[in-house]
């Protein structure tokens, strides 16, 4: 996973866009380490992508993030998504899709990706399907250089198909609802906002 870092609110647009989706795949994917708690105990309350509707959520992850400790949200991260056994909450599509994993909607994931000329790095155990692994191709789609696969209707239809049906949803419905959630349930609610405005901009392009 790249090196990700929060930004400036004066920054372009696209830049927050693409900042914000590394943050949340770096969040999903494992406990804050030190020094992502080291950057949001200086980071601006003010919400990262101009308007209101991100403002509130915002706030709360930055105030969760200053109030938890390290060891506290490992213990969190293990409680909700590791966990023994079967965790309580998977982070995969095809589960929130399809009710189970590596399943249709994992093979539609993976044709899709073969179109952009990605492919999962064999050194991460996560399959592809993974919140994380998501929220890094839209990162790149946003970022990347070549226009020709880094645009924004490539941005549209891997949203609409992979990310839409489900993170704001049943994800972010599972985690908050979930007894233990502290810094979590301030993720959940935080990604369910940025979904949102997401979903109405892909809206405004069709």
């Amino acid at each position: 996973m790249t090196e990700i870092r929060l930004i400036d609110r004066d920054e372009g647009e696209e830049l927050q866009r693409a900042e914000l989706y590394g943050l949340l795949a770096r969040l999903w994917f494992a406990p804050p380490d030190a020094a992502l708690f080291e950057q949001f105990a200086v980071a601006v309350t003010e919400a990262p992508q101009r308007g209101t509707f991100l403002e509130a959520p915002w706030q709360s992850l930055v105030g969760a993030m200053r109030t938890v400790g390290e060891q506290a949200a490992s213990d969190e991260y293990e409680a909700l998504f590791i966990g023994i056994g079967k965790p309580d909450i998977l982070l995969y599509g095809s589960h929130h899709l399809a009710g189970a994993l590596n399943e249709k909607p994992l093979v539609a994931l993976r044709t899709d990706l073969a179109e952009l000329g990605l492919t999962r790095d064999t050194a991460i155990g996560e399959t592809e399907d993974h919140v994380s692994f998501l929220f890094e191709v839209m990162r790149f789609l946003i970022a990347g250089d070549d226009v020709a696969v880094c645009n924004l209707e490539r941005q549209r239809r891997f949203f609409r198909s992979h990310i839409q049906p489900w993170v704001a949803g049943s994800l972010c419905d599972a985690v908050e609802q979930h007894p233990k959630a502290r810094l979590y349930a301030a993720l959940a609610a935080f990604t369910r906002a940025f979904v949102q405005v997401e979903t109405q901009g892909f809206d405004m392009i069709e």
